[in-house]
């Protein structure tokens, strides 16, 4: 049986702050029983994880690509191939850190306030950062660590990258952004700062936000059965493994709609990716 999982994933693993991946077993319905939570403290252990065989499908916290405007006009890269993003991606991974940072802070520092960033097509429906944004969050670097990887296990990115991949292995692009705001507005549910840990309003949202995942009360309308997992994620300040749950929610969402696209809306881009349950232009 298919297993569906949801990725929360850092650009830098380590064991106070590592990838978590949530897991359950795919069914036709709407109801996912939660059914372990990984975590892997290296992106090495990450990528093995990544490799082994499915079947599974799965919603990965992080950009896929970069925005194309970027891609070509920032770093002159090939944007127009019938299917770019093998060697966007390529491009992308043998650039250090240090020099995807320097050729966004380039194109940043060329450009007014307040029009600083290229934004990929999905961005504003989804409400994300640019992938190109490097601090705060810093999800450029969560691509450059997360999409090579990706490439590397040879997984099927639909709407991406099909060709020559494994059909078992389903990755999408998935944020739990997206979900949590539908449910709680622009109320924080999590922070990674200590004087934080034990802030009541912050507890009080992953309250409502695990309510609403049980009720399936939420766009994706998936009910997760949390089991003994229920507490951790109402304790867990930072929310990593509330949100993997989340990107489970939205891995089940797409599963419901594997016969149709997985959800995505037709012809997107092929170098920038669309993050799951995100509405196409055409019904802002």
């Amino acid at each position: 049986m298919t297993l569906l999982v949801g990725v929360d994933f850092t650009s830098a693993p380590r064991p106070r702050k590592p990838i978590t991946v949530a897991s359950a077993r795919a069914t036709d319905d709407a109801t996912l029983v939660l059914a372990g939570i990984a975590r892997h403290e290296s992106l090495a252990a990450w990528s093995d994880w990544l490799a082994a065989p499915g079947p599974w499908v799965g919603a990965f916290d992080f950009p896929f690509g970069l925005p194309r405007a970027f891609a070509a006009d920032g770093l002159g890269w090939p944007v127009d191939a019938s299917d770019p993003w093998p060697e966007l991606t390529r491009r992308l991974a043998a650039l250090s850190r240090a020099e995807l940072i320097a050729h966004c802070r380039a194109w940043c520092d060329a450009r007014p306030p307040g029009a600083k960033f290229a934004h990929r097509a999905t961005d504003l429906p989804a409400g994300s950062s640019p992938s190109m944004k490097w601090v705060n969050p810093p999800v450029a670097l969560m691509l450059h660590a997360g999409a090579p990887g990706l490439l590397a296990a040879g997984v099927t990115l639909p709407g991406l990258h099909v060709a020559g991949t494994d059909p078992a292995r389903v990755a999408l692009e998935g944020y739990p952004g997206l979900l949590a705001r539908a449910v709680l507005g622009r109320a924080s549910y999590k922070s990674d700062d200590p004087r934080l840990r034990a802030d009541p309003a912050r507890r009080a949202a992953r309250e409502r936000l695990v309510a609403a995942l049980e009720a399936g009360d939420h766009p994706f309308a998936t009910r997760i059965a949390f089991g003994a997992w229920r507490e951790p994620c109402l304790d867990d300040a930072g929310a990593d493994v509330l949100d993997a749950v989340l990107c489970l929610a939205q891995a089940g969402w797409a599963w419901r709609r594997r016969e149709t696209g997985w959800g995505l809306p037709p012809g997107i881009d092929p170098v920038e990716g669309w993050i799951l349950g995100a509405p196409p232009p055409e019904f802002l």
